[in-house]
Formats: C-alpha cells, sequence, structure tokens
C-alpha cells in the first residue's frame, strides 16, 4: 500500500519513491512557480541522500515553468530563508523533511521575504497541482540556472550583528563547544558561526553526508554521544540540531542533555533583557515560556503549532522573539524563521553576561516535567475524538485553535493530529513527572476509545 503523501499549509512531503515521486516532485514545484511573481526562485537543501535526486527534480519542474533557479546545493533552512530576502527573489523551495527518516524528504516553499507560505497560498499551489492547471512554459519560455554559494555567509553576518550579542566579549570567553551536526548542513554553518564568535569547535557528525548515526530529532535520548564528547573534550556546552537545522537542543558542561524546550526560553530571556515587546510561541510548547515573560514584563501570545502560524502572530503582535518548543528560536532582528545559529550566539552571550554555566542559567527557569508522545490516528472523524477527551479531562478549559489543549490550572494537554507524519502527537505538562506521565495516560486511552 502507497504511503500518504503529507500536504501542509507551507509544503509537501513523502516517502521517495514511493509517494514523493520525480513526477509528483516536478508538478508540485511547477505548481508553486506558477503562483508566485516574477523574478527567481532559490533552491537549497539539506544533506540526506535522496537530495541530488530530489533538486534535479524541483529544478526540472521550475525550468519547465519558465523559471530562473539559484541552486544553494547544500544550505541551512535559515540560510535558505535569509538568501530569498537577500536576492530579492520571487520565493524560494527547501528540500528537507527535517526530523523524518531518511527515506522521507519535502517540499518546503518560501514567500517572497523568505518566510513560509501562508494557507491562501498553500492551498492555490494545491490546487494546480491536483488538477495539472498551466502547469508548463512554451519552450522559448524556459527558464535558466545558476549556483550561488554565498548563502552562509549572509546567514552568519546578519547573526553576528545583531543587537542582542556582544560579538567582542563572547569572543574574549573563549568557549569550547561541541557540535552534533546530524550528518547534514548545520555540521558546516555551526562550527562556521562559532569560529567566528572565537571558539574552539570539537565536531560529531559534521559532515554533510546524510549517513545520519542518531535519531534525527535533537531530543534528549539521541544526546548520548555528544554528551560524551562534551566530558571529554570539557567543553562549555553542546550543541546538537536536526539536518535542516533550523532547531536547536542543548547539552550542559557535564554532558547532560536539558531538553530542546529550553532552547526558546533561553533565547527569550537575553533578547528581553534588552528589548521589552511581546514575545510569540505555540500551543505545545513548555509554560517556562510564560515564567520568563512574567519577569519580563511583557505579554505572550500563543498559536497552533508551526512556524507558519507563528510568525504571522509575530508579526501582527510586533513581537521581539518568539519560537517554539522544539528548539526553533525566532528572532524578527535576524529574520523571521527558526534558527539554530541564533539560538546558539543568544546563548553564548547568556552565558558571557552572567557569568553563570549552563546548568545554572537553566536551573532558574521553572522545574517542569513534559512528555511528548505519540500515536496512531484513531479511523473515525476528529469530534467523536475531541468528544471523548473532553469527558476524560472534565474541569479542564479546552482551546480548540488546533486539535485540543487541556489546561488546568499549572496541568496541560494537547493532542493534536500530525501535519509532517500520519500520527496523533500527545504532549503534556506538569510540576510533576508522575502527574504529567498521567496525563499522557489519560489522553491516549481517549484516543483509543476508553473514557
Amino acid at each position: 500500500m502507497k504511503s500518504p503523501l503529507m500536504i501542509s499549509v507551507a509544503g509537501v512531503r513523502g516517502i521517495v519513491g514511493d509517494s514523493l515521486t520525480p513526477s509528483v516532485l516536478a508538478r508540485f514545484a511547477a505548481a508553486f512557480a506558477r503562483e508566485l511573481g516574477p523574478g527567481e526562485i532559490v533552491v537549497g537543501r539539506d544533506a540526506r541522500p535522496s537530495g541530488p535526486m530530489v533538486y534535479r527534480a524541483v529544478s526540472a519542474g521550475l525550468l519547465a515553468a519558465g523559471r530562473n533557479v539559484v541552486d544553494l546545493g547544500l544550505a541551512t533552512t535559515p540560510a535558505t530563508q535569509v538568501a530569498v530576502e537577500t536576492l530579492e527573489a520571487a520565493g524560494g523551495i527547501i528540500l528537507t523533511a527535517s526530523h523524518n527518516p531518511r527515506e522521507w524528504n519535502a517540499l518546503k516553499f518560501l514567500s517572497p521575504p523568505g518566510e513560509f507560505i501562508d494557507a491562501a497560498m498553500g492551498q492555490r499551489v494545491r490546487e494546480r497541482f491536483e488538477t495539472d492547471r498551466d502547469l508548463w512554459a512554451d519552450e522559448n519560455d524556459l527558464g535558466g540556472e545558476r549556483q550561488e554559494t554565498r548563502a552562509d555567509a549572509w546567514h552568519i553576518e546578519r547573526v553576528l550583528r545583531l543587537g542582542d550579542v556582544d560579538v567582542a566579549a563572547i569572543r574574549r570567553r573563549r568557549f569550547t563547544v561541541a557540535v552534533d551536526g546530524c550528518a547534514s548542513v548545520g555540521g558546516v554553518a555551526l562550527p562556521k558561526l562559532l569560529e567566528a564568535l572565537g571558539a574552539s569547535v570539537a565536531k560529531l557528525d559534521c559532515e554533510p553526508n546524510g549517513v545520519f548515526t542518531r535519531e534525527l530529532e535533537p531530543l534528549p535520548e539521541h544526546l548520548g554521544a555528544l554528551g560524551r564528547i562534551v566530558r571529554e573534550e570539557g567543553a562549555d556546552f553542546g550543541v546538537a540540531v536536526d539536518p535542516d537545522a533550523d532547531r536547536a537542543a542543548f547539552v550542559d558542561e557535564r554532558g547532560a542533555p536539558l531538553g530542546e524546550e529550553y532552547s526558546v526560553a533561553l533565547g527569550s530571556e537575553v533578547v528581553l533583557a534588552r528589548r521589552k515587546g511581546p514575545a510569540v510561541t505555540n500551543l505545545s510548547t513548555s509554560r517556562m515560556m510564560d515564567a520568563v515573560c512574567a519577569r519580563a514584563g511583557v505579554p505572550l501570545y500563543r498559536t497552533p503549532v508551526g512556524e507558519a502560524h507563528v510568525v504571522a502572530e509575530m508579526r501582527v503582535r510586533e513581537a521581539v522573539v518568539g519560537g517554539e518548543g522544539n528548539g526553533g528560536v525566532i528572532v524578527p532582528a535576524v529574520h523571521y524563521g527558526r534558527d539554530s545559529l541564533v539560538a546558539v550566539a543568544l546563548l553564548c552571550q547568556a552565558l558571557t553576561t552572567s557569568g553563570l554555566s549552563l546548568r545554572q542559567l537553566a536551573d532558574r527557569l521553572p522545574r517542569l516535567s513534559m512528555v511528548k508522545d505519540k500515536a496512531g490516528k484513531p479511523d473515525e472523524p476528529w469530534d467523536r475524538v475531541v468528544e471523548r477527551l473532553r469527558r476524560a479531562f472534565r474541569g479542564f478549559e479546552a482551546e480548540t485553535a488546533d486539535g485540543l489543549r487541556l489546561s488546568l490550572g499549572d496541568d496541560w494537554v494537547h493532542v493534536r493530529p500530525s501535519g509532517t507524519e500520519p500520527i496523533v502527537r500527545v504532549i503534556a505538562e506538569s510540576p510533576d513527572e508522575a502527574r504529567t506521565r498521567e496525563l499522557v495516560l489519560a489522553a491516549r486511552q481517549a484516543l483509543l476509545g476508553g473514557s
């Protein structure tokens, strides 16, 4: 049985050679191109083995739709976003399935400002793809292709110019940092940034060859090797990224993972210490962000999960910082997108300014227990599932902007169908680990039909 093609607001992903074939790739690229205004289209990719084939199919679709292509080659998601903006391109495509296993790949579509396209644009692209409407140009109108090698440099330059980062002071600290590059593009970009900040870098899987040696999400249970490198090298901290390097998770000076939820909280503290303004995160992000914003005296707004939703709200609220609890930090002063390099620079700043260790910085945040789980999608209408969940969590306040989020005091649980995998995500948090696991168990039982 063929696997499903996962079509979301900002793109499409699937299993290469199964649901994601060369014809699907070319047609989706052409459909996207036909919805854009004039100008070049920028394409960057992560290092997974299917990348060269996927790029060729996408490039063929763009050229056949009459568009000129700028090939970045191997490039992080944030560098691709910055390149779209820098080149004043019509849009861009990032070829990465992010945390999905190596057999997956994806097209993520970028608007002219280098941000993920909105739902209306995504729907137009999907309809054009599904109807094969006006995809191809005449022979005289075919596009051309050129290479561009400066994407990392443009991106790093923006990070170093960030007003929240005192580059000279950080250089004087002479950090030692261990980097787990996930055998992809972050293994090139992050060491470049850290060396520009005067740090010594201990590298783990920083060769961008797509030979993944761990699970791709930078979750604590996947970072044992990075912890060993931190201890062996006496590093100040370690950082791990996912294959496209828009997410960062940290390991402390003892080699113990903090958990990716700390990245946006620690980064937001640095920004809000210098600039007061609203912050935005999603409904699944830890309440550590509530504490950070309360201390800074600024409002926090929450959105459905997904970078496009967070960025749209950040623009509306004129937020100075935001992001998602999966390790994605967004600082508009650099660009409107999740960015592991921004997260690392802000952490270096926090360590420099405070004189504390990473563990000491983390210990200043509230001690909360979060569990992230997943389950198969029930084979029934979502409304019925919601009804059971409401019964299982009587007395909890319900939010339905994205799946169902139920909260009571310090306890909350968020149950939502994934936009990137054929699963339901169950995320819960409370001050007590046993209580958090009770919340997850109750949600799973409701999903399965219990009451």
